[in-house]
């Protein structure tokens, strides 16, 4: 061939090997351009997240190929497709991502799979759909994960603690009973009008009968004390005499009606903070001036001279606060003591009309057993139907022995009586179980002083898959739940102090144990504890020989003993 005719021939050439490179088939993509993150997969807040990240090599994608990415996962008896992600070359016109042919490029992929049982032993794959020109075609599947941590899933609200309608039973209810006996101003004689009037002669009774009752105790206070006018030497005198002629008629009156009990006695010389409680609770014009005066001077001479000066409403407090702070206070404080523990569980056997409400929810929680502490809540409902607590804790009962839908019932019961936060955060906890999380949301979230709010609040988190915030909300519950956020958050020390403490401990327990021991390399552990949930809960065997969180012990011979 001549020169004159080789020349259009390299060029000829040149132009088919660029066609080649934007036309030709894409040539199956090698796994190691392609990284799943986490590695192995695992559920999040009932989902199976995973984050796919793909490094095209130079020269790999072709200039006018569509490709269509789908991650699949596969398990036993089915598969799962995520997001489909479309990537072009240079010349397509269209509006997917481009990915350079000279350069290649990175590019990002996410996808989750609503969580089944059967994804524990499954197997992440990618498909590749190609298009170039009118022609499609499909490159090698090529698998990039495999399997499922299943352990959030572990997760279960009916096993959390319910809210109880707490009883308001004191065991002591301590009572204050006061009565003024007042004076003239600038004296401190007791008068006859004073010591006559009907209040006087109501405490003095309250006070016989207190010290005559076999479940009361009492004891009466003198307190004596001048109004803020007039110089402190002054007051400080008259409410000294005020309170010692105080006590002497008091300690008569005692004796005459033949009542010993302690009497304490103490005066104050001027008595401000009475003047301020007055003031503030009166109608006096320009009362906020006199209370702005109280609170920018400490000194009382100071204070008595600003108040003096505002005329305008010193006449109204000569009249209407001070006479009112001339006085004596005798407070009678009594102390009602309740029946005894023995008297009320016997009572709630044999005579529960005997008990007033609070007597029989608190006699409910010192049943031994949850038989007996139902029935107590069931007669509760009966003799108190409109109390709504009775009815939640019938439904607690219910929650506890496994029976969802009538304890649902009773929770509703308990607020057609009277809307509560008790009730919600059970019915929360129940659409939980039913993996209804926006209504457990707004169910628990409006709930409010409850003690087993935080609980709730944490069993939420725990399913929506905020294992921090579950933590933080659980506190120092001692459940499974909360033990299981901890292993969530990686904090196993804590986690295996909160299982030893489960006060109703079950197979899960025993479970969870064996997983922070196999997440410590704890080989002895893991077998002692899978021994002990497998046999209080034989298919839990299964659960662990699929369970990747015991994948390093799968060839252990005492392992495959226990979970074959």
């Amino acid at each position: 061939m001549s020169k004159k005719n080789f020349l259009p021939f390299l060029v000829m050439a040149a132009i088919l090997m660029a066609l080649a490179s934007c036309s030709g088939k894409l040539k199956p993509l090698s796994a190691q351009y392609i990284q799943a993150d986490p590695q192995p997969l695992e559920v999040v807040g009932g989902q199976v997240p995973v984050t796919i990240s793909i490094a095209y090599p130079a020269k790999w994608f072709k200039k006018n190929a569509t490709l269509t990415i789908t991650p699949v996962l596969r398990y036993p008896g089915g598969e799962t497709w995520g997001t489909a992600y479309t990537f072009q070359g240079e010349k397509v016109r269209a509006n997917n991502q481009v990915v350079a042919y000279a350069t290649g490029g990175n590019v990002t992929m996410k996808s989750s799979f609503k969580y089944k049982p059967e994804m524990k032993r499954s197997e992440l794959y990618l498909t590749f759909d190609v298009k170039i020109g009118n022609k499609s075609s499909r490159l090698p599947d090529i698998k990039i994960a495999d399997g499922v941590i299943a352990t959030s899933a572990l997760a279960n609200a009916a096993t959390a603690n319910p809210a109880v309608g707490a009883d308001k039973f004191q065991r002591i209810i301590k009572e204050a009973y006061d009565a003024n006996i007042l004076f003239l101003i600038q004296q401190a004689e007791l008068r006859s009008n004073e010591l006559n009037k009907g209040e006087l002669k109501d405490w003095k009774d309250r006070v016989k009968k207190a010290n005559d009752a076999a479940n009361q105790n009492v004891s009466v206070e003198v307190s004596a004390y001048a109004s803020p006018d007039g110089g402190l030497s002054l007051n400080e005198s008259l409410a000294e005499r005020r309170e010692a002629n105080t006590t002497r008629y008091l300690k008569g009156e005692l004796n005459k009606r033949k009542i010993d009990v302690p009497v304490g006695a103490h005066y104050t010389a001027q008595d401000w903070e009475g003047f301020k409680e007055l003031v503030s609770k009166s109608n006096l014009q320009d009362k906020d001036l006199v209370l702005r005066v109280l609170s920018m001077y400490s000194d009382p001479e100071q204070r008595e001279r600003e108040i003096k000066n505002i005329s305008t409403v010193f006449r109204s407090l000569a009249d209407e606060i001070l006479p009112k702070l001339r006085r004596s206070r005798l407070t009678a404080n009594i102390e009602i003591i309740g029946k005894s523990d023995e008297e009320i569980s016997r009572l709630a056997q044999s005579n529960p009309k005997a008990l007033n409400v609070e007597e029989l929810l608190y006699a409910a929680t010192l049943a031994t057993n949850d038989v007996d502490r139902e029935a107590i809540y069931t007669k509760a409902s009966e003799l108190f139907p409109n109390d709504y607590r009775t009815w939640n804790n019938i439904g607690m009962q219910r929650y506890y022995a496994g029976d969802l839908r009538k304890a649902e019932e009773l929770f509703n019961k308990s607020n057609s009586v009277q809307q509560n936060s008790a009730a919600n955060i059970n019915l929360g906890l129940l659409a939980l179980t039913r993996g209804e999380r926006d209504k457990a949301q707004q169910l628990i979230g409006g709930a409010s002083d409850v003690a087993e709010l935080g609980e709730a609040l944490g069993m939420l988190y725990l399913e929506q898959g905020d294992y921090a915030k579950a933590v933080s909300s659980f506190g120092a519950a001692k459940t499974n739940n909360a033990a299981l956020a901890q292993i969530l958050t990686k904090d196993y020390s804590k986690a295996s102090q909160t299982l030893n403490a489960v006060t109703r401990p079950d197979a899960t327990t025993d479970y969870l144990k064996a997983i922070v021991s196999a997440r410590t390399n704890d080989a002895a552990g893991v077998i002692s504890h899978l021994k002990a949930a497998i046999s209080k809960k034989k298919s839990l065997a299964r659960e662990a020989a699929n369970d990747l969180e015991f994948a390093k012990y799968a060839k252990d011979a005492a392992f495959t003993n226990l979970v074959r």
